[in-house]
């Protein structure tokens, strides 16, 4: 998989400046801490449910992701244009305050609110550390592995979060979660104040739209299959509470779940990727392939998961997604590190997670699938998304081919 685009030069070397390694890897260590400590995101549905009921829960859910679509397209676009020290300190200070704002929230009009706040917040920092990654990294290679790093951190921080917060949540409330939440976000917005120049990238667009972005069709098909793999990963923490919350489990049962998919996280991700990136410019297999085996193993988890009713049956579910998870990290990380041109990095990943946030739009239905049709219904949903997911490769495929990138 050749590079298309020339890759931006590293930052210029300083005495006192940060190398371009270390700049890149800070990043993603912080993108996974602030995942970790995303207790207002991810406990967001379990805190609504406790005042208003399952129903308001999806209902909140389902504002947060429309606010997750709309913050993506905000932070690619100011990453493009003002830079990533821009993007992040300001995203991530709204995110800082939008956490403190849930702790104050009590009646449902405020949360539903708030929740379409936190959805505008909800992972911005990642256009603008695809960006770095991109413009500080000269291999395709090494840009592919560092961009599976940050979905692998992203996936490790959740469930991290998953575990941590059922624990504390249960002994102590959710109110101090989510103000350690705000911390880690401003201290976040520190570094990247910090850590980052101020300086634009090299190669910008100024009159880039995403209408143009959004004209390039391999784009276009990758988002689509992202769409319907991440309805499946997001069910790690929208679908998933509430088949345990039907079943009874408190948020402790959660948690135990939670760690057993960071465990297989933590045990599967270093051989699975050696397998999958070579040490050259290429993958070891075609990345298109890699995306539909990813997308169906996520299906298969959550199908499984959702005739499971005990701890052990779900925290088998968890691990069994695992696969499906690095395999999508690896793809769309290989096509964002060589497929994308120069000064549209935030643009083009901001579609890709905005594709992720429209997964997170689901809950609302399932919850209302959950009671009409109960978990036959919840399983095929889910398995036929993941079905939808594994056909649109083909086209996806021949759009990589015409535009010259063989994937």
């Amino acid at each position: 998989m050749a590079v298309t685009d020339a890759p931006v030069a590293p930052t210029r070397p300083s005495t006192s400046a940060p190398t371009a390694r270390t700049v890149v890897w800070t990043l993603i260590g912080a993108s996974l801490v602030v995942k970790a400590a995303g207790f207002a995101w991810d406990y967001l549905s379990y805190y609504v449910a406790a005042g208003h009921g399952t129903t308001a829960a999806g209902g909140a859910l389902t504002l947060f992701g429309v606010g997750w679509c709309l913050g993506q397209g905000i932070s690619g676009w100011l990453t493009d244009r003002a830079g990533q020290r821009t993007a992040l300190a300001v995203m991530m200070t709204f995110a800082a305050a939008a956490c403190v704002a849930l702790t104050l929230a009590h009646s449902l009009p405020a949360l539903l609110v708030v929740s379409v706040c936190l959805g505008l917040t909800m992972e911005t920092y990642r256009p603008a550390v695809s960006a770095a990654i991109n413009e500080h990294l000269l291999s395709g290679a090494a840009r592919t592995r560092a961009q599976t790093a940050l979905y692998w951190s992203i996936n490790v921080g959740i469930a991290v979060c998953g575990g941590l917060g059922g624990y504390v949540a249960h002994h102590y409330g959710y109110r101090p979660l989510f103000l350690a939440n705000a911390a880690v976000c401003a201290a976040f917005a520190l570094l990247a104040l910090r850590l980052l120049s101020a300086d634009r990238p090299t190669g910008a667009r100024e009159n880039i739209t995403y209408r143009q972005v959004l004209a390039d069709a391999a784009l276009r098909w990758t988002a689509t299959v992202s769409v319907a793999a991440m309805v499946c990963a997001w069910g790690l923490v929208s679908v998933l509470p509430l088949l345990m919350t039907d079943d009874g489990l408190p948020p402790t049962a959660y948690g135990t779940a939670m760690i057993a998919n960071t465990v297989a996280v933590l045990a599967l991700t270093p051989a699975m990727t050696r397998l999958l990136v070579g040490r050259g410019d290429t993958l070891r297999l075609s990345p298109v392939t890699v995306l539909a085996a990813g997308t169906a193993i996520l299906g298969l988890g959550l199908a499984y998961a959702s005739f499971q009713h005990t701890v052990l049956g779900y925290s088998m579910a968890c691990a069994v997604l695992v696969p499906g998870e690095i395999c999508y990290s690896v793809a769309v990380g290989a096509y964002v590190s060589t497929a994308v041109p120069d000064g549209a990095v935030g643009r083009y990943q901001a579609v890709l997670s905005a594709a992720s946030a429209a997964a997170s739009l689901p809950p609302l239905g399932i919850a209302l699938a959950l009671h009409a049709g109960g978990r036959p219904l919840v399983a095929s949903i889910l398995g036929g998304c993941a079905v939808l997911g594994v056909l649109a490769c083909y086209p996806l495929s021949r759009a990589l081919r015409r535009t010259g990138h063989h994937h």
